[in-house]
């Protein structure tokens, strides 16, 4: 099924130095663009992390220091990527919970301007588990009927995932709505404000802490409340981009400032 787009919609797919979305960084990046008109672009560039690729990240995607030695950082393909991809809705493979907040990270990082919350995000991972409880390699066999060859390189699994989303809507037409807005609100597993899902908004549109002692509680009360909290976040290992929403919110709030 052809997906009925209002916007072009970026599937795209991140090689990386580990799972920590505040420390590790990317090695590959490969985005499969597809317009409205059903044109597809796809473009695949390795990246040097800056660090040592641990033995056990290079043996899931085959990709090792000497591979990206004169690859540029992230911070020089920064601008470019933004660019191609302003004004695209996203879409991934368990991308709302590690591709979009670690890429997140990195144009922050790059100390690139770049809104990601303006667009909507397509997880088909969710919609996958949501409907069947498999992994990606298994959706492709089960909604497609082909195996995955070259599974965990950048460029195969961003083009399974987009295959796989057509599928999806082929085979579950009465549930799925074959619009972006739709398979975005499906396919959210929580209303995040941050990335990473450390700060979402409750039943009761409140901005609630998601982890640790303050679980559920009002974010505004706990900065008031506890104000080392905050100094506490900052200073902690949580991603850039969970900072900078807590920063926004502590500075929204005038009384939190007396």
């Amino acid at each position: 099924m052809k997906l009925n787009l209002a916007n072009p919609i970026v599937f795209f797919d991140l090689e990386t130095t580990g799972i920590n979305i505040a420390k590790d960084r990317i090695v590959e990046i490969s985005v499969l663009k597809v317009f409205p008109n059903g044109k597809e672009e796809q473009r695949t560039v390795r990246v040097n992390p800056g660090m040592h690729i641990p033995e056990e990240a290079s043996k899931v995607h085959g990709i090792y220091d000497d591979d990206v030695k004169d690859c540029p950082q992230f911070k020089g393909i920064a601008k470019e990527l933004a660019h191609y991809i302003e004004g695209s809705d996203l879409g991934g493979y368990n991308s709302n919970r590690f591709d979009i907040p670690l890429l997140a990270e990195e144009f922050l990082r790059a100390e690139v301007d770049f809104d990601m919350s303006r667009r909507k995000f397509v997880d088909v991972q969710t919609i996958f588990h949501k409907m069947e409880q498999r992994t990606l390699s298994a959706a492709y066999r089960f909604y497609c009927d082909k195996n995955l060859e070259d599974a965990h390189t950048a460029a195969a699994d961003t083009l399974a995932t987009y295959e796989v989303l057509k599928a999806q809507l082929d085979r579950y037409g009465d549930k799925l709505e074959n619009n972006i807005e739709f398979l975005s609100k499906f396919s959210a597993q929580n209303r995040n404000v941050d990335f990473a899902g450390f700060i979402v908004i409750n039943d009761k549109e409140e901005e609630v802490f998601n982890f640790g002692k303050n679980k559920g509680m009002s974010v505004a009360k706990v900065l008031k409340e506890q104000p080392g909290y905050y100094d506490w976040v900052m200073k902690s290992d949580f991603p850039l981009y969970t900072k900078k929403v807590l920063t926004r919110i502590k500075l929204r709030d005038s009384s939190l400032l007396k």
